[in-house]
């Protein structure tokens, strides 16, 4: 990507450390800003698959059992429990509430640690792989075949996604699985910690066996390309048309804050049409990667779980925590793309034939 369109190949000059310092500036603040959304959206579809978020409220066991305390949803109660309703999320604001009243407000930020190893390399590959790719392509089919350049943005955002999503594909599993499951006694545990509970390592087993443990780090990710490639095409198929208009107004009277408002506002909208549009495959993929059954998470497949999604709740399963997804994803790209397009603007601007 490039400042303005007309600079495209200029951007070329670039080099990949350059790139990769971009993208990673840009995922740590989004990371950072956004991740209470993510918290939002992840519980609200872990409790839609059947997580119990129970014991929300409950007495610590030296009170005693006739204390009057009050739960989250501010109801008076006696006893060992919360009622009923105090257990269970109704949107993205209750999860925000309550979280941050029966957690502490830091766990709003449960699984950033996880989110960061997972961003900084994730986008550090992507977006310099999309760079290069696109302007690749464009070349070519630029001096080839004319007809097929606007298809450009979607094959290399689809591309690029998929080298980015498998090698960085564990550490999405445990983020998933450290917002999805509360602790409500001692320190939770870290993303190192999450994956080794996942593999279950037992004592006296072979290490052939213990080896092939190791595949359960990659458990869903057939959900998570469904998800990202899909994601990746239609927004840089949004982004890019939008936001060429945009600097197409300025001309060529290119600023950092030019730079910033126009890929910000590409962003935010193409983000937000994105994630409305991938949803339920993001729902699919939560439920494949909180699966606590090794045996049953192998097994399944993208389709058969949008199929049970469907016949638990229909449409609006398959719609679960969208409000936070949207919210989420439109800031964030917005956030990585404009960042990551000032911080190459400025990085242009120091090499001698960028002018």
């Amino acid at each position: 990507m490039s400042p303005t369109h007309s600079n495209t190949n200029s951007d070329t000059q670039l080099r990949i450390g350059e790139r990769a310092f971009s993208a990673a500036g840009a995922a740590f603040l989004s990371a950072i800003i956004v991740n209470p959304l993510d918290v939002a959206k992840t519980r609200l579809q872990a409790q839609a698959a059947g997580v119990p978020y129970q014991d929300a409220c409950r007495v610590p066991s030296s009170y005693q059992t006739n204390t009057i305390i009050r739960c989250p949803a501010m109801h008076s109660f006696s006893g060992s429990e919360c009622p009923t309703g105090c257990n269970r999320y109704k949107g993205t604001l209750d999860v925000l509430y309550k979280v941050t009243r029966q957690e502490g407000f830091m766990r709003l930020w449960r699984g950033t640690n996880a989110s960061l190893a997972l961003a900084v390399p994730s986008v550090g590959i992507y977006m310099p792989c999309y760079d290069i790719f696109r302007n690749m392509m464009e070349e070519f089919t630029t001096q080839n075949a004319s007809s097929l350049t606007p298809y450009v943005p979607l094959i290399a955002g689809s591309i690029a996604r998929s080298f980015a999503c498998i090698s960085c594909y564990p550490v999405e599993l445990a983020r998933t699985r450290m917002q999805a499951f509360r602790v409500n006694h001692g320190k939770p545990p870290g993303v190192w910690k999450t994956l080794l509970g996942v593999i279950h390592p037992a004592n006296g087993t072979s290490i052939f066996e213990n080896l092939r443990r190791y595949r359960f780090w990659w458990t869903g990710l057939g959900a998570q390309l469904s998800r990202d490639v899909p994601f990746s095409a239609i927004c840089w198929s949004t982004l890019e048309p939008i936001r060429k208009n945009i600097l197409g107004l300025v001309g060529d009277e290119t600023s950092a804050a030019t730079v910033l408002g126009a890929n910000f506002s590409a962003g935010f909208v193409a983000g937000t049409i994105a994630s409305a549009a991938t949803c339920p495959l993001d729902v699919a993929k939560t439920r494949r990667q909180i699966e606590k059954d090794p045996e049953r998470a192998l097994k399944m497949t993208t389709r058969t779980t949008l199929i049970e999604i469907w016949r638990d709740g229909g449409l609006r399963g398959l719609f679960t925590g969208v409000g936070p997804r949207v919210g989420r994803a439109g800031p964030s790209v917005g956030i990585v793309v404009s960042f990551y397009e000032v911080v190459k603007f400025a990085l242009q601007n120091r090499h001698p034939t960028s002018s």
